[in-house]
């Protein structure tokens, strides 16, 4: 297994600590971002846990015309320069388009690729070329196995700092299972596997997409055990009010007692 760098993090790696990436899904405001990554930070301080924050500037792959997407590209930036700047933790942001790419790894740590673009060849190239970690979630369309190509394409432009993360496949519609296999195929290809705990709890479709939060510390506790390396969750708040996944996204309060069962299960497995 190799060991990738996100900021000063050494993540993965033979003997490695579970690492986590977790906050809001999408920037809604500048005191909400710094609430919760202080929060967060503060949770895996304690439980000393590697931590990435993770939030989105804009979120282009909604559903609906008018769903919420945040504050575009220049502002979100600007809010997570100032997480990073203030806490001294690296940052993860997503992508969609390949003019975002070179100013946002002058911000971000990690780039990630949404599971709906991780067949975008040009895309996960132009990001890649960043020299920036990256972390692509496979696709719900996507078999384990398959996401090899994903792995070739950002081998074939020179960076060799990359993560997959697996966050559920598509059952029929408006469902998603996980196939904790799923991990142990992706740890073969050699780079480390994340599981996302609360995307993959989603019910997609319609207006707004809708899930079952309950279900997230459960399918979390069995990727641990399965193996993964890392956790990738979303935490608020005030979930019900958040402005997107509203239904998916974790309350403060849940995570530390959930990072905390996580982190000796993560123990004995790799015991």
């Amino acid at each position: 297994m190799k060991t990738i760098r996100a900021g000063a993090l050494k993540l993965g790696g033979k003997n490695a600590s579970l690492f986590v990436i977790a906050g809001p899904c999408v920037i809604e405001n500048e005191a909400m971002v710094m609430r919760t990554a202080e929060a967060l930070a503060e949770i895996c301080a304690d439980l000393a846990l590697s931590f990435i924050f993770k939030c989105s500037y804009d979120k282009a792959n909604r559903s609906a015309r008018d769903s919420f997407r945040g504050p575009g590209l220049k502002r979100g930036l600007a809010i997570l320069a100032k997480v990073k700047r203030n806490l001294g933790v690296p940052i993860l942001t997503d992508v969609h388009e390949i003019s975002h790419c070179r100013p946002a790894a002058e911000v971000g740590d990690v780039l990630q690729i949404p599971a709906f673009l991780s067949r975008q060849t040009d895309l996960i190239q132009a990001a890649a070329r960043t020299m920036r970690c990256m972390n692509v979630k496979k696709g719900q369309f996507l078999a384990p196995q398959d996401a090899r190509n994903i792995i070739d394409k950002i081998e074939a432009v020179g960076n060799r700092n990359l993560m997959l993360t697996e966050r559920g496949s598509s059952f029929g519609y408006n469902n998603l299972v996980v196939d904790m296999r799923s991990l142990a195929i992706m740890r073969q290809f050699g780079y480390p596997v994340v599981f996302d705990a609360t995307h993959s709890v989603q019910t997609p479709g319609g207006r707004i997409t809708s899930g079952d939060r309950r279900m997230a510390p459960v399918l979390a506790r069995a990727a641990v055990a399965a193996g993964c390396d890392g956790v990738f969750l979303e935490a608020h708040p005030n979930p019900a009010r958040a402005k997107s996944d509203a239904a998916n996204q974790l309350p403060l309060g849940q995570v530390k007692p959930l990072l905390a069962t996580l982190r000796e299960i993560h123990c004995v497995v790799r015991s």
